[in-house]
């Protein structure tokens, strides 16, 4: 029984370190347009990722990891698992890393063909 209880406490507290606030990574003042292509797309919980080559807003361009909600929460909003490909051109909106990293947290997607898709912020909940 003792074994058991380990276990799940180890679960737990892996789940609860893997899994962090916005407040705690991304800056909800730094606000992030990019332009570019998809290069991956990481659909899985508790958050899907874009991954993308990308000019920002100055015209930097970089590769740039970009969060977005979780996948059945985001089917619910309109997503598929192929709604983006490496590929595809994009725009993301977005807040930007505190550590100054190529990292966002997605507000929408817009799509080449003019579809505009919430990407799921934690940062919207509020509003």
């Amino acid at each position: 029984m003792k074994s058991r209880i380990a276990v799940v406490a180890l679960f737990t507290a892996a789940a609860a370190f893997a899994h962090h606030s916005f407040e705690a990574e991304f800056d909800q003042r730094k606000t992030v347009v990019l332009t570019g292509t998809v290069t991956k797309l990481d659909w899985m919980n508790p958050h899907i990722y874009i991954h993308l080559d990308a000019k920002d807003e100055n015209g930097k361009a970089g590769s740039w990891d970009c969060e977005g909600g979780n996948p059945s929460s985001l089917m619910r909003l309109g997503w598929k698992r192929n709604s983006l490909k490496p590929g595809d051109q994009i725009v993301i909106e977005g807040y930007r890393a505190k550590d100054g990293s190529n990292t966002c947290n997605g507000r929408s997607v817009k799509l080449a063909d003019g579809t505009k898709l919430f990407a799921g912020s934690s940062a919207d909940k509020s509003e």
